[in-house]
C-alpha cells in the first residue's frame, strides 16, 4: 500500500505534469455564450492535438504552472471528428469559472485527458436520447456535432431543460444541426415567454413519453446536468420502461 501511495503521488505531482508540459495548448478564441457561459477554443501548440470520444471531459489548467494542483474538469463540446482545435464551455459559477471571460487569446493552457465513458461511442443503440440541463448541453453538443460529421442517420431526440428561452446555451448551433441530423429538439422552460406553447416546468416522465418515438427502449440515453435534475430524470426514465442499463448520466456537482 505504501508503494502504491508513493507511485500515485509521483504520478500526480511529477510524471503527469511533465507529460502535460510536453503537449501545451494555447487559447485561440474566447467567445461569450448565453447564461454567463464562455466558450474557449484551444489550439495545440507544437503537437497534433487530442483524440477523444464525444461526451468526454478533460482537466484544464489555465495560465498556471503545469505543476499547479489547481485544475478543473470540463466537458469537451466540439466534434470528435475534427482535428486540431477543441472547445470547452465554462459557465460562471465560482472564482475560476467567473474569471474565464477575461482570459486573453494566446494564454497557455494544459490539458489532462480525455476521461470518462459518458459517450455514444461506448454504447451501441438504434438511436439516442440526450437530456441536458443548462450547461449540461456541452457534452450533448459534442455528441450531436460528431454524429453530424459522421453522417450518422440514426434518430436523436434532445431534451433541453432551461430556465428561460434566452438562457439556452448553444441554441443557434443546435438549430443548425437539425438540418444535418434526424434530430428532434424538445425545449422545456421553467419560465417561458408570453405565447409559449411548448413544454414548461421541469422535465418528467409525461414529457419524455410524449416526445420519444416508438421503440425508444432500444435507444441509448445520456443525461447531463445538476444532481436534482438527474435524480428526477433517472426515476422518470425507469418509470416509462427504459432499461436501466441504457441510462447513462454525467453529474456536474461531483467536484
Amino acid at each position: 500500500m505504501a508503494a502504491a501511495f508513493i507511485w500515485l503521488l509521483l504520478w500526480v505531482r511529477l510524471l503527469r505534469p511533465l507529460k502535460m508540459r510536453r503537449r501545451p495548448w494555447t487559447v485561440e478564441r474566447v467567445r461569450p455564450e448565453r447564461d454567463r457561459t464562455t466558450v474557449l477554443t484551444l489550439r495545440p501548440d507544437g503537437h497534433d492535438g487530442l483524440r477523444f470520444e464525444p461526451g468526454q471531459f478533460a482537466w484544464i489548467t489555465v495560465d498556471r504552472s503545469v505543476f499547479s494542483v489547481t485544475s478543473h474538469p470540463f466537458s469537451l463540446c466540439s466534434s470528435a471528428e475534427t482535428s486540431g482545435s477543441i472547445e470547452v464551455a465554462i459557465k460562471a459559477a465560482g472564482d475560476f469559472s467567473s474569471s474565464v471571460a477575461t482570459v486573453n487569446s494566446g494564454t497557455r493552457v494544459y490539458l489532462d485527458g480525455p476521461h470518462g465513458v459518458f459517450s455514444i461511442d461506448q454504447y451501441e443503440g438504434a438511436g439516442f436520447c440526450l437530456i441536458a440541463g443548462g450547461v449540461g448541453i456541452a457534452p450533448a453538443l459534442s455528441m450531436l456535432e460528431t454524429l453530424a460529421d459522421r453522417g450518422d442517420a440514426r434518430p436523436v431526440v434532445l431534451f433541453a431543460g432551461n430556465r428561460e428561452w434566452d438562457s439556452i446555451i448553444f441554441r443557434d448551433r443546435i438549430d443548425e444541426l437539425t438540418a444535418r441530423l434526424d434530430l428532434k429538439v424538445v425545449h422545456v422552460l421553467e419560465d417561458p415567454p408570453p405565447g409559449w406553447t411548448a413544454e414548461t416546468g421541469y422535465l418528467n416522465g409525461d414529457i419524455l413519453a410524449r416526445h420519444l418515438p416508438p421503440g425508444y427502449q432500444r435507444f441509448q440515453f445520456f443525461a447531463c446536468g445538476p444532481n436534482p435534475m438527474l435524480d428526477a430524470v433517472e426515476a422518470a426514465l425507469v418509470k416509462i420502461g427504459t432499461p436501466a442499463d441504457r441510462i447513462h448520466t454525467e453529474r456536474f456537482d461531483w467536484v
